[in-house]
């Protein structure tokens, strides 16, 4: 099974700029049909605070953006939305699209990041979600949450072969991104794919970095410091015969892991 990673610049709350440049992006991978393609966090707009200014409703033009490249290249497409919540703030969600452009699954962010507000304009989920990419299944997860372990101990209970982690992390914590990325791996035995952007906002600068992480923490791709993509095959058999080799999953103890 292919996964892709595309690492870019996001052009401050210009969502059009930022379409073309995720398409031309994968047009340029010329990824499989059928391959997982993960996009940043909030991929069209940047961590922008402004929820007035760029959410939009169930099928926006975000939505209709990510159905339409996944019907195109036929590739299983997340990536990274905003939409209005209950509460009257917004919800930074991951939403995943199959490759007839049909929804398969929508995650809002767990953790909202206290240290830059995000927690007085966003409103935290709720739930885990899990969707099936071709044979496997994949738990998405935003930023933050990478340092929250619980929520990945919660999501393996359900055996999930890829964790995916979309992403704005600063430059200044990159050697916490690398670490926890690997981490989750590790502890999880699970392929992770943890796609960042690149490039700087008038605030801070993003040093990339997508990873892909094989289970024993192999580090298979790196989108290094520039505007690309990570890519590798992941073996699905493989991992499946690392888990049975080395059963340390049914060890967990259930009564200490929050249930999803």
């Amino acid at each position: 099974m292919e996964v892709l990673g595309l690492q870019f610049d996001i052009v401050w709350e210009n969502k059009p700029a930022n379409y073309a440049k995720a398409r031309s992006l994968l047009a340029a991978a010329r990824p499989s049909r059928g391959a997982l393609v993960v996009l940043p966090e909030m991929f069209a707009t940047g961590f922008s605070m402004n929820v007035a200014g760029i959410a939009e409703p169930a099928g926006g033009p975000t939505e209709r953006f990510l159905a339409a490249t996944a019907r195109e290249f036929g590739v299983t497409l997340l990536g990274g939305v905003v939409r209005p919540g209950d509460s009257g703030k917004g919800r930074n969600e991951a939403v995943a699209f199959s490759p007839a452009g049909v929804e398969l699954a929508r995650y809002a962010k767990l953790h909202c990041f206290t240290p830059a507000g995000e927690g007085e304009h966003y409103e935290p989920g709720r739930q885990l979600a899990l969707f099936a990419a071709g044979s496997a299944r994949v738990a998405p997860f935003i930023c933050y949450d990478l340092r929250f372990p619980e929520v990945f101990r919660a999501a393996a209970l359900q055996r999930p072969e890829v964790l995916a982690i979309l992403a704005n992390w600063p430059a200044v914590r990159l050697e916490h991104w690398l670490t926890l990325l690997r981490a989750r791996a590790i502890e999880n035995q699970a392929y992770v794919v943890g796609v960042n952007r690149c490039g700087a906002t008038p605030k801070l600068e993003y040093a990339g970095r997508s990873l892909i992480v094989d289970p024993q923490g192999r580090v298979l791709a790196d989108g290094g410091a520039g505007e690309g993509q990570v890519r590798a095959a992941l073996d699905l058999p493989g991992l499946e015969r690392y888990r049975r080799e080395f059963p340390i999953l049914p060890d967990l103890r259930r009564d200490f892991v929050p249930h999803p």
